[in-house]
Order: C-alpha cells, then structure tokens, then sequence
C-alpha cells in the first residue's frame, strides 16, 4: 500500500486530527440513531445548556486552543441569542405597549461576535486566510491578529506574547494560545492516508471515509474546520429562533465546587 520510504511513518499530526473528528461524527451519529426521533411528529421540545463557559489555566495538560475557541464562540452566540429574546424584544414589547418601565442595562456582545465572525477580516476568516498559504505559522497568524485588532477594544495582547491573544468576553477574559490553531482548523487528510484508510479490509474504517471519495472531485477546494463549525451553529441558531425558548435559573454556589457552600457575590449574580 506504501512505498517502503514512507512505510514506517505514522500518520500526521493533521491527519490524526482529522480522523478523530471522523470518529467523533460518527459517534454522535451512532447516539443520535439509538436515541431515536418520530419524524412525523409536529411539535419538538430541546434541552440546551447555555452556561459551560471556561477559561482553562495553561498547563500541559489544558490549553484555551483551537478547541475551547470554538465552545466560547458558542457560549457567545447563545448569549446573544438569550439577550435577543429576555432583554431586547421585551424591552422593544414594553415600550410598544406603552408600559411604565425603567431601562435595563445588559452586556450586549456583538461586537465580540464581529470580531471573531466578521467576513473579511475577522479571527476566523484570518485564521482561514493563513491556512490557505503554505508558508503561515501560528507566529505569523499571531502578528497579523496583532496588527489587525491592535485598537479593538476587545482584543489584547498579553506581554512579551507572540502567538497568544485575548478576549475580553461577555463572563470574563480568555488567553487563547494560537500554536496548533492551523493545524486544528485544516479539514484535510493526506491523499496516501484517505487511499489507505478507504481500501481498509475492516468495513468500519472506510465507512468513516465515504463523504472523501465523494467528495475527491472537490479535492482543490479548501475547507475549515471553523467554517464548518459556524454553518452548524447557525443552524442550530435557526431552529431555535423558530421556537419559544423558556430559560431556566439555575445558581451556581461556589467556585469551589463543593457542596453547602455559598458564596454571595455568585449567588447575586
């Protein structure tokens, strides 16, 4: 199957990021088929968990990556689709009817939105941009976030830093370190590798690799990881935005987490 030059190399490190993600669709696939769902039913009722925001303390072990980028985006995107419905519509809903009402502040994050999202120049379509050209490392991506967002007020700097940057999101500020940002959001796999893998004897492994020799004929077009990622969170967007969400209150007691501790500053907020 391989040359005997390259016979004793192992896959990489984009290649082993890939497959991973193939297994992981399909896991999901795999619960979401056991789970079941009427599809001539009319009406449907989804549980979703908006909180789950978290800034990793870098170690070895956990890093605020490519990865943890993508959930605070998503903890974002569900803020603002909160703030849509609990604050700006019955707000607009008072001052229609005419309600006697005192203005409520709240933290809109838009523009923490644009500045990762915005099409061209925003984080991910820079990081799609440095992708596209074989020369980018995460040092250059660094600099050119740098000089990019230099005056955004949401964005900094850390000191001495060349590849790391940070946020000031709407529950707190997140040092993301950018060194396997490149590597992470490239949805491709090796041609030698995706041959290998489809001609496996075991019908699992090439059944993780269908939609590649399908899609082979578009082998030249690039594709992203973080572009694939934002077209699914908009349709998860889309669905909710077609139904009445009701939110539940739910209190958090301690940053300890550990039980009959209450703190008052987290229980106020």
């Amino acid at each position: 199957m391989r040359d005997s030059s390259s016979c004793q190399q192992q896959p990489g490190k984009r290649t082993r990021i890939r497959n991973r993600l193939r297994l992981f669709d399909w896991i999901v696939s795999k619960i979401n088929n056991s789970i079941g769902k009427d599809r001539s039913s009319k009406f449907l009722i989804v549980v979703l968990d908006i909180y789950g925001f978290e800034s990793f303390k870098t170690n070895r072990c956990l890093t605020n990556s490519f990865e943890q980028f993508c959930i605070i985006l998503t903890n974002e995107k569900l803020q603002q689709h909160f703030n849509q419905h609990v604050f700006k519509m019955e707000q607009e809903f008072y001052t229609n009817e005419e309600i006697n009402w005192s203005y409520k502040e709240f933290v809109d994050d838009q523009d923490i939105l644009d500045l990762i999202e915005k099409k061209p120049g925003g984080i991910l379509a820079l990081l799609d941009e440095a992708c596209m050209f074989p020369r980018s490392i995460h040092v250059t991506y660094g600099e050119k976030l740098y000089q990019t967002f230099k005056d955004h007020k949401r964005f900094n700097k850390p000191k001495l830093a060349k590849t790391e940057f940070t946020i000031c999101h709407y529950a707190g500020d997140v040092t993301y370190q950018t060194d396997h940002f490149l590597d992470k959001n490239k949805d491709y796999v090796v041609a030698k590798h995706q041959a290998l893998l489809s001609a496996s004897k075991c019908s699992f492994v090439p059944g993780l690799f269908l939609l590649l020799r399908e899609d082979s004929s578009k082998a030249s077009k690039f594709k992203s990881i973080g572009a694939g990622f934002k077209q699914q969170l908009q349709a998860l967007l889309e669905t909710s935005s077609h139904t009445e969400p009701h939110y539940v209150r739910c209190v958090k007691p301690n940053n300890l987490l550990k039980p009959s501790i209450f703190e008052n500053q987290n229980i106020l907020q």
